[in-house]
């Protein structure tokens, strides 16, 4: 069963006297438990796409169905609702508070819930042990490396139990060896169950996918099983 489904979406941004589109009558559909990637040059719209599946930015036409929702079909208040509790985001930039230590960096997406202070510790407590910092959970951003800095970024994405994470680039500042350990764990999440779709530019981290679309010009020009010589060589 398909958990995303996109019919002919269409996204322009409008600037000055000028349309750029961003996303031009794309077709795309998701099953659940897929850990997908999607590769393509700049401007190809793979950050729109993010956006246009996370409720961000509203297509200029077509749908978006994510788990028989028509996302685009609430009402912003019905919007942020659906975010809540079924999205989890993880940017390059981590987007951690930066006088927040990890463990309240991930209560964070827990404030508006009815759980109590002790379960909403418990839980946040809980994700940063499942993402391997048991011993990093009060210590403060600037504390921690990189690779530690988006792991604590996965554990406030995926504290809610999202069924869908969505992830913009988020080994693109980071070295090899903490890349590695990020896309094991995220590896490990999809094993688990985990929908996860991942933009990148790296081409390393295609052998971690079990699928990978490569748009271009706002459309699926690819869209294969992951195999690093089905794929388009430039990036």
């Amino acid at each position: 069963m398909s958990l995303i489904t996109l019919d002919k979406v269409h996204k322009n941004y409008i600037n000055g006297a000028d349309c750029v589109i961003a996303l031009n009558k794309l077709c795309l559909t998701v099953e659940e438990g897929t850990f997908l990637g999607v590769m393509g040059p700049s401007g190809s719209g793979k950050s729109t796409l993010l956006s246009v599946l996370g409720a961000l930015a509203s297509p200029s036409s077509g749908s978006v169905i994510v788990d028989g929702i028509d996302v685009y079909g609430l009402s912003a208040e019905k919007q942020a609702d659906f975010r809540r509790e079924y999205l989890g985001f993880i940017f390059q930039s981590h987007n951690l508070i930066p006088y927040l230590n990890a463990l309240e960096n991930v209560m964070l997406p827990l404030a508006v819930t009815r759980f109590s202070a002790d379960e909403k510790r418990r839980r946040a407590n809980d994700m940063l042990k499942r993402v391997g910092l048991p011993d990093r959970m009060l210590h403060l951003p600037q504390q921690l490396s990189g690779g530690e800095q988006e792991r604590v970024a996965i554990a406030r994405a995926l504290v809610n139990s999202p069924p869908l994470l969505l992830a913009d680039e988020p080994t693109g500042s980071l070295d090899t060896t903490n890349s590695h350990q990020v896309m094991s764990l995220l590896k490990e999440l999809h094993e688990d169950g985990q929908t996860i779709i991942m933009v990148t530019h790296n081409r390393e981290n295609l052998e971690w996918f079990d699928r990978t679309v490569y748009l271009r010009d706002g459309k699926v020009e690819k869209d294969v099983q992951s195999c690093l010589d089905q794929l388009p060589q430039a990036i």
